[in-house]
Order: C-alpha cells, then sequence, then structure tokens
C-alpha cells in the first residue's frame, strides 16, 4: 500500500497518519513513513522520540548538490533530473518498531521556483519509494500534492483526503482532487474527521457526494490531551482505533 494523505492544515491529516502508520506496524507490516509537509509534526505523532531533531531532505545542502551537482536555491544553468536516491530511506530514517520515519520538508517557491535541484531530488526520491519498494508507505502531506508527480501518481492506492465539517474543508478537497486530476491521480477517498454526530457525517456526505469516503473518525478530546503530552494518538483509548482499522480492511 501506498498512501498519500492531503487536506486542509488543522484538519488531522498528521493524526490519521500516524495512526495508519501505528495500525500497519502492528499487524506486522513494514511501514515506511513520510513527512512532506513543511509544518513537521508526525514523528511526535508516532510516538517517536527527538524526530523533531531531525533535519530535512530539503534542506540538506550538501546532500543536494552531491546528487543533483547544483547547488540549492540556484536559478538556470544545469543539474541531473535523476539523481540516485536508493540508498536514501535507509541513511535519512530513525526506526520506530516496525517504522521507519523520513522528513522530505517543503519546497520554497517564489525565486527557486518548481523546478530547482531539491525539487529533483525530493520527486526522484518520491518515485522511487512509491514505484521501487514494497513496504507500506504513509505520507503525510501538506494542501498540496507538490512531491507527487505523474510518474508515481498512478501508484498511490489512493490519495485519502482529510476533511471536517466546514466550508474551507470542503473547498481544500475540491482543489487536491482538480491537481490530481491535472496529474493522473484517479484513486481519491476521503476521510471525515471530528465528527460529533450523525448530522456532521450527513453535512460531509452532502456536500461531497462525488467522493468516495473510506470512513469517519469522531471528534475526541483525547486526541487534544494526547498532543499536549506529546504522547502519540495511538497510544490513546479511542473509539477512533477501532474504526481506522475497519479502514484497512476497506483498503
Amino acid at each position: 500500500m501506498k498512501l498519500a494523505i492531503s487536506g486542509k492544515g488543522g484538519v488531522g491529516k498528521t493524526t490519521l497518519a500516524a495512526l495508519l502508520a501505528r495500525t500497519y506496524s502492528q499487524q506486522g507490516r513494514q511501514v515506511l513513513a513520510i513527512d512532506a509537509d513543511p509544518d513537521a509534526n508526525l514523528g511526535a505523532a508516532l510516538g517517536i522520540e527527538g524526530a523533531d531533531q531531525m533535519i530535512p531532505i530539503s534542506e540538506m545542502k550538501d546532500l543536494i548538490y552531491e546528487r543533483t551537482e547544483a547547488r540549492p536555491g540556484t536559478i538556470g544553468g544545469f543539474f541531473k533530473l535523476n539523481p540516485k536516491v536508493d540508498d536514501l530511506p535507509e541513511a535519512l530514517t530513525v526506526k520506530h518498531e516496525n517504522i521507519r520515519l523520513m522528513r522530505l520538508g517543503g519546497i520554497k517557491k517564489g525565486g527557486a521556483g518548481c523546478i530547482c535541484p531539491e525539487s529533483t531530488l525530493l520527486k526522484a526520491l518520491v518515485t522511487h519509494i512509491v514505484l521501487a519498494r514494497d513496504e507500506v508507505v504513509v505520507m503525510d502531506m501538506e494542501a498540496g500534492i507538490e512531491h507527487l508527480g505523474r510518474a508515481t501518481a498512478r501508484a498511490v492506492d489512493p490519495l485519502i483526503v482529510v476533511v471536517e465539517p466546514g466550508r474551507r474543508s470542503l473547498e481544500t478537497a475540491g482543489h487536491i482532487r482538480k491537481l490530481a486530476n491535472e496529474i493522473g491521480l484517479p484513486n481519491i477517498a476521503v476521510v471525515g474527521n471530528k465528527i460529533r454526530g450523525q448530522a456532521d457525517q450527513d453535512f460531509l456526505e452532502t456536500h461531497l457526494p462525488d467522493f468516495r469516503f473510506l470512513g469517519f473518525l469522531p471528534y475526541d478530546d483525547a486526541f487534544i490531551e494526547a498532543d499536549l503530552r506529546g504522547c502519540s494518538p495511538y497510544d490513546t483509548p479511542s473509539p477512533a482505533k477501532a474504526q481506522v482499522e475497519k479502514m484497512l480492511c476497506k483498503l
């Protein structure tokens, strides 16, 4: 399984990513957890101590120069479009139980543009992870899908969009689907989060009639308390864990 998780900021995609990764790990599967959100906190959600000290790959200037032969942030010139990346998942990850965690980091827009050494390295790495490796991959992404390219889009199964009862969350879901369609990513599923009751579930199903719902997670104060204590949501008693297990069966 190669799962990419996206959604509006604060909607709970990191919580879902952590629950999915930990559940797969408890089932004995090898998991590669990818933190592709510049506001990285997947490591803490997985319960990995010291994960916040990991340097994102997008900020490893020497590594980017070594693999692409161009300095990050440069404009113009030549650099490798197919850098070597197959050794990076083992070299640049920390391990917890059956989970390896890797931090990609974000790509600065503006002067660097999107065709730059750091972007090229990250996209080559994601392509290798999705197409050439055989473990479960869980990618926690930001609202966009910039780390995915046409070569990897059809191998993602599926792109999971996390939504909450709210208009902005619905708009973000529509934007993500538009971006996914543009790169040929057909397999999209939705997870409703922070559901307070049947009215919230009905609201999402009514306003997203063309989306396939993978499941719904309840609003749970226990997750907020776990975050304040620095604990993984998986280590918190919650009915959401049973719902995630049902999602895995559907997947």
